[in-house]
């Protein structure tokens, strides 16, 4: 898009911010969507198809909502540059931006995608862990183009400081939990009132607002070693309060710049094309962003689940 922008003449900063809002809000539709959501999905034991039943449908309507949000939001800078792209119509006419895809290594890629996207769907039927599609699927994949790639270096390319983030970070919240914060959090919200739909809409926002300015990532870890301590203390099912969590720390991500990965990353590559994106710019944008999808979320809960 930066590119695409460049030979436009048109700064990319506020479309690589609608890519950020979509990407958080589409994320949080599926188990796989958001880390947020894996963290839940396996502390809570919930699998695949549960996050698309109770999650995709508000997300779809979220996202319409947002569209017609950017589109005001955008008013001014779309009235700019829409006058502006219409003195290089020849440009936009003859814009072409050279792709080499090689079919047989896109078939070969194609083909593990799908099995694991059709493993996730089966996953509450079969009852496996959704760590499981995944790695058949990686298998496929080194199977099929194993010759032609070195695996060396494919593990080099692998994100491990992710994964030793996702480790230490699980030895430090059992730790916390140990100390009795957790039961601290859980007495807090058990106190604050007995109704569920209070309980709901707390949790919801919440996590929506401690999420604008602390990653989303470890809030959630945090929050669901608490809410499995709270599940002991009542006697129904609390299953929506995990529901409200992961709506409110995904779509909570959106409205700072340290909300979430994908605003950091963003924000990185944009820097180094000499497009810098502010705190300060990116809350402009996000905060109504994230007040409007975390507020649709929340009707939805309390009209679905009480």
């Amino acid at each position: 898009m930066i590119e695409v922008c460049r030979r436009l003449r048109i700064d990319p900063r506020l479309i690589l911010l609608a890519i950020v809002f979509s990407s958080n809000i589409g994320g949080t539709a599926t188990l796989i969507g958001d880390p947020p959501n894996i963290i839940i999905g396996s502390l809570a034991h919930l699998g695949f198809m549960a996050f698309v039943y109770n999650l995709t449908p508000v997300i779809v309507i979220d996202f319409i909502f947002f569209l017609l949000l950017i589109k005001i939001l955008y008013r001014g800078w779309l009235n700019e540059y829409r006058k502006g792209i219409s003195k290089l119509s020849s440009t936009v006419n003859g814009l072409r931006i050279s792709v080499k895809l090689r079919r047989k290594d896109l078939i070969e890629v194609l083909i593990p995608f799908f099995i694991v996207i059709v493993l996730f769907m089966l996953e509450d039927v079969l009852k496996y862990p959704p760590a499981i599609p995944a790695l058949i699927g990686s298998a496929i994949l080194l199977v099929l183009m194993g010759r032609r790639i070195n695996i060396e270096e494919v593990l080099k390319d692998i994100d491990w400081s992710t994964l030793v983030f996702f480790m230490a970070m699980f030895i430090v919240i059992k730790g916390i939990e140990k100390l009795g914060f957790m039961k601290f959090i859980a007495d807090f919200i058990l106190n604050f009132s007995a109704d569920f739909i209070i309980m709901i809409l707390l949790v919801v926002w919440l996590s929506a607002i401690v999420s604008a300015f602390v990653d989303n990532i470890s809030f959630v870890m945090t929050m669901m070693s608490a809410l499995l301590i709270l599940a002991k203390s009542l006697s129904y099912n609390i299953t929506p309060l995990y529901w409200a969590l992961s709506l409110g720390g995904c779509l909570g991500g959106n409205a700072t710049l340290v909300g979430a990965s994908a605003n950091i990353v963003v924000a990185g590559i944009a820097d180094k094309y000499g497009y810098h994106i502010s705190f300060k710019y990116f809350m402009k944008y996000g905060m109504p962003v994230m007040l409007l999808t975390v507020g649709i979320s929340s009707i939805y809960l309390v009209l679905r689940y009480t």
